[in-house]
């Protein structure tokens, strides 16, 4: 079946691709992820004004898009430039809490381009399970007080605000925490960006929505993150494969092109395959994000454990028929690479998502 988006998406597309192929160099991508705050915020702000971010969300929150499918054209083409800019980090994942807590003026400057919010959900001892919350928030007459730590809060430094999971009474819930609340360690990532270690003494937040339900909305955040990272990811491989094969068709050994070898044939052409299967499933979860309950739960899970599996073979294989010159810091590849790996142990690895895909089946 021959899977073609709208006219709208492929425009969103080709507008996205134009402007990256002309103002964003790698170069400048890489020395950007070396300092503070590991982005180019005037390409963040360029991002937003092209409505990159605006078609993210959808019309009654101001933007024009916000389905799962505008998610993955959006990521899937700044995975084919490598882009890390926090769009994901601090535009899709905290808007649609911050929308669905009555926070309208905060999610139209994030739509421009003007604010950034970051979500500090995960804790060390958690390891990709977002409900299991330490952090405690205790009512203080009309506020919250909050005490506790979070982990890998991606591009933290700069930040207009912090929704930070805690738990209460009746559950955990989510709560608004301003800057100067917050103490973080800020440090470098491996694959180039920035993250933070967040600390709460008794900060003051402010609550979301009601309290109690801090994990449903949660989960939609993160299944919108993972949609988008495995868009991003299909990205990266694509960019992967064509470089793989301009050196194959390049490169010569014994005054042939290494291209001819059939050993490389094959596993260039099992490479391929791969590719294909973890496009199915970026399409496979766009289409899930407009169902409910188990049955997106399990269909994102296995999209995640796919484009986890897929991307370190895909990772690995490249390196493999580039030889030597893959392992440079100058070459490009090695940059693509790591990313495609790193994307595996984000919002949760391959085995996590195996047992989530196991547990929503069950489910079901």
């Amino acid at each position: 079946m021959e899977f073609i988006h709208t006219d709208t998406r492929r425009m969103l597309a080709d507008t996205i691709d134009r402007y990256l192929r002309d103002k964003y160099p790698l170069t400048a991508r890489v020395e950007a992820g070396n300092g503070e705050p590991g982005f180019q915020p005037a390409q963040y702000e360029a991002l937003a004004e092209l409505g990159v971010i605006a078609a993210l969300f959808p019309e009654d929150q101001g933007g024009f898009g916000g389905e799962g499918f505008d998610i993955a054209v959006v990521f899937e083409e700044m995975g084919k430039r490598l882009v890390n800019e926090p769009v994901m980090d601090n535009a899709l994942v905290p808007g649609p809490i911050l929308a669905a807590a009555g926070l309208s003026d905060a999610v139209e400057n994030i739509i421009a381009g003007t604010a950034r919010y970051a979500l500090a959900a995960e804790e060390p001892q958690a390891l990709y399970d977002l409900t299991d919350v330490e952090t405690r928030a205790e009512a203080n007459g009309d506020g919250w007080v909050l005490t506790g730590a979070k982990s890998v809060v991606k591009y933290a430094p700069g930040c207009d605000g912090f929704i930070v999971s805690a738990r209460t009474d009746k559950g955990m819930s989510l709560f608004l925490v301003a800057p100067h609340q917050v103490r973080l360690r800020d440090y470098a990532t491996f694959d180039g960006g920035r993250a933070s270690e967040l600390s709460l003494e008794g900060a003051e937040g402010q609550l979301l929505g009601q309290e109690g339900t801090g994990a449903e909305m949660l989960q939609e955040a993160a299944d919108r993150a993972v949609l988008a990272l495995s868009a991003e990811a299909l990205g990266i491989m694509q960019t992967i494969r064509e470089m793989t094969i301009e050196y194959l068709r390049t490169r010569k050994q014994f005054g042939v092109v290494i291209g001819k070898f059939q050993a490389l044939q094959h596993r260039m052409a099992e490479m391929l395959l791969e590719i294909e299967q973890a496009r199915s499933a970026v399409i496979n979860a766009a289409n899930a994000m407009a169902l409910a309950g188990p049955e997106r739960a399990r269909i994102i899970a296995a999209a995640k454990y796919s484009i986890g599996r897929i991307g370190r073979l895909v990772a690995e294989e490249s390196i493999q028929m580039h030889g030597g010159i893959a392992m440079t810091w100058e070459y490009d590849l090695g940059h693509f690479a790591k990313r495609l790996v790193m994307i595996d142990h984000e919002w949760g690895d391959q085995d996590f998502h195996l047992a989530r895909f196991i547990e929503q089946g069950r489910a079901a």
